[in-house]
């Protein structure tokens, strides 16, 4: 099992965001911070802002930060949501299945038995967990050119 490139970074913007609480940050100094692709990045801090996760602030001196505790966030359910397509083997999909023994067959029952565990486990997690590596998450992702001026506090105009 594999997680989608969607996932992985839906996850790192959240570490990023939880590791850098006291101000806002912006998509591009994720994006350089992880050297991943900027465009990418929109797409993930949407979907998490959508779902309440991030908060993003337009205007001059805008950016987005963590719209609840990091305790507050849940691993598993940030995956959940971020995985479009959980379908191991073919046989799992019942409409796209072409499977020859899968009425004999007993690996989709241990496979989809393998993600529930997964995800049990991944429910044990809370952002939180993630970050209890702060400061040395943090000494990884020094941007030269972040504005640390930029406090999370500050009012700004809200993208809703």
């Amino acid at each position: 099992m594999r997680l989608t490139t969607f996932s992985d970074y839906s996850l790192r913007v959240l570490m990023y965001l939880g590791v850098h609480r006291g101000r806002l940050a912006t998509i591009g100094e994720v994006a350089r911070a992880y050297a991943v692709s900027e465009n990418h990045l929109v797409k993930v801090v949407h979907h998490l802002a959508r779902h309440g996760y991030v908060e993003t602030l337009r205007g001059k001196g805008g950016g987005m930060r963590l719209a609840r505790a990091p305790e507050a966030i849940n691993v598993g359910e940030v995956v959940r949501g971020t995985e479009e397509n959980l379908v191991l083997v073919e046989c799992f999909d019942s409409e796209t299945s072409n499977c020859r023994i899968g009425a004999a067959c007993l690996l989709k029952g241990i496979l989809a038995r393998a993600v529930d565990a997964f995800f049990v486990a991944l429910d044990d997690y809370t952002l939180a967990d993630l970050l209890v590596t702060g400061p040395r998450l943090a000494a990884m992702l020094v941007l030269p050119d972040a504005r640390p001026g930029r406090s999370a506090a500050q009012p700004a105009k809200s993208r809703h």
